[in-house]
């Protein structure tokens, strides 16, 4: 059974910073793309960003670009999401997720398995 499990949320202040974590088990890690999601209060899921499975694609959001970077380790099974000069717009919970197939990876549709999510809450 895949499991996926974030960390690293919280409160921060507007133009500070958090990392996120997403630890991937029960399954070779190398086999998914990774992507990370969030979801604003009161809006849909969209994307934030997404990495291949060798760490050599990533892509962005037009509102994140410049400001997040989405890294992996797939020693630790893990993918981080780095945001940095946080504003009160990326508030939101920020979910991982896991899929097989290669390409265009920007629909949640594309991923098989989620994590739960975490808090991410940036005050000005």
């Amino acid at each position: 059974q895949v499991q996926l499990v974030e960390s690293g949320g919280g409160l921060v202040q507007a133009g500070g910073s958090l990392r996120l974590s997403c630890v991937v088990s029960g399954s070779t890690f190398s086999n998914y793309a990774m992507g990370w999601f969030r979801q604003p209060p009161g809006k849909e899921r969209e994307i934030v960003g997404y990495i291949d499975r060798s760490g050599m694609i990533n892509a962005y959001a037009d509102s994140v670009r410049g400001r997040f970077t989405l890294s992996r380790d797939n020693a630790r099974n893990t993918v981080y999401l780095q945001m940095n000069s946080l504003k009160d717009d990326d508030t939101a919970v920020y979910f991982c997720a896991a899929g097989r197939k290669v390409g265009n990876l920007q629909s949640p549709d594309e991923y098989d398995y989620w994590g739960q999510g975490t808090q991410v809450t940036v005050s000005s």
